[in-house]
């Protein structure tokens, strides 16, 4: 029997073909606990070979661990380089947030070192709402810009957590500036806000990457980490919702990845994988929802048990004047 098909969608106005699985490689940073290489190289060829062909890091990410050894597993892999898509970060460090133009032009240097790799795809501003709006917008995305004119990144994105960082900075950008938003905990089975920017974001022509479908944890039977800045409320209803899939012997994981990869405007959504085991589910839970669609009683319970709560998120960043 043949691996199954991944989808495949555009990314906004960029013309990159992306699966709409996304393979988030911070785990291989040992953010979540302890990942060799072979495991890291092993959980990358399983995903390519598996149809996912974008991977996403950031310097951040185990304090340059995750691109080091996103770097080897691609390298490892041993196929031209326009087989994938490599998107990595720039602004947010181990020691903390820079978006001068100094820093992200140095940046990039040092993840391509770091990667093996002559040019990444797509580069983004790390968290933006921790830095100054204004300075992402007359500073940073300018230098971003010089660094698409010479060959390090073919687009441009931002990332973030509060929604209206997004529009802005498209407010206040040229048009065709900014290529690509990365979203965060805000299209999942808890939250959907996301769902309500997409016209948006598309009369931007700016293409869509979600992340975190698991709400950072809220919607696994290991629950979150203990740091997780979500309401006590917020947890509990999860807890509920994760208790309730066991009772009915459903995935939790399976259910709120498929949800979030049933709409067809957000291009691809980001998983964070360090293992085999990981690639192969996700794979199979696309694969599943692409033959029977999403199981709509259980989620229309879920629904349910999360009203309460329904789209509440937590503060991230910093008080914008």
């Amino acid at each position: 029997m043949s691996a199954p098909e991944i989808e495949v969608r555009t990314l906004g106005n960029t013309g990159l073909k992306v699966s709409c699985i996304g393979f988030g490689a911070s785990p291989l940073g040992q953010v979540f606990g302890p990942v060799s290489v072979d495991d890291a190289i092993s959980a990358v060829r399983v995903a390519f070979r598996g149809g996912i062909n974008f991977f996403d890091t950031s310097p951040y990410y185990g304090a340059t661990l995750s691109e080091k050894n996103l770097g080897k597993a691609l390298k490892a892999l041993n196929v031209p380089r326009n087989d994938y898509i490599v998107s990595t970060k720039c602004g947010r460090y181990k020691d903390g947030f820079d978006f001068s133009a100094e820093r992200v032009t140095k940046s990039i240097e040092e993840s391509l070192e770091r990667l093996q790799l002559d040019y990444v795809d797509i580069l983004q501003c790390h968290d933006i709402e921790f830095g100054s709006l204004d300075q992402i917008v007359n500073e940073t995305i300018p230098a971003l810009k010089k660094l698409k004119e010479a060959g390090k990144t073919r687009f441009i994105g931002i990332t973030g957590l509060p929604l209206e960082i997004f529009t802005y900075v498209l407010d206040r950008v040229p048009a065709g500036s900014v290529d690509v938003i990365l979203s965060y905990c805000h299209y999942g089975l808890n939250d959907s806000t996301l769902e309500e920017l997409l016209p948006y974001l598309k009369s931007k022509g700016v293409g869509v990457i979600s992340a975190s479908p698991l709400a950072m944890g809220l919607l696994t039977e290991s629950g979150p980490p203990e740091w997780h800045p979500a309401s006590p409320e917020l947890k509990n209803a999860c807890r509920k919702v994760v208790a309730y899939c066991k009772e009915k012997g459903k995935s939790i994981t399976k259910l709120a990845l498929q949800f979030s990869l049933s709409n067809p405007t957000i291009s691809t959504v980001l998983v964070g994988m360090n293992s085999v085991k990981q690639v192969e589910e996700n794979i199979d839970a696309a694969a599943e929802l692409a033959t029977f669609g999403k199981d709509e009683k259980t989620l229309l319970e879920i629904d349910y048990i999360l009203k309460p709560v329904k789209n509440q998120s937590w503060p991230s960043g910093i008080q914008q004047s």
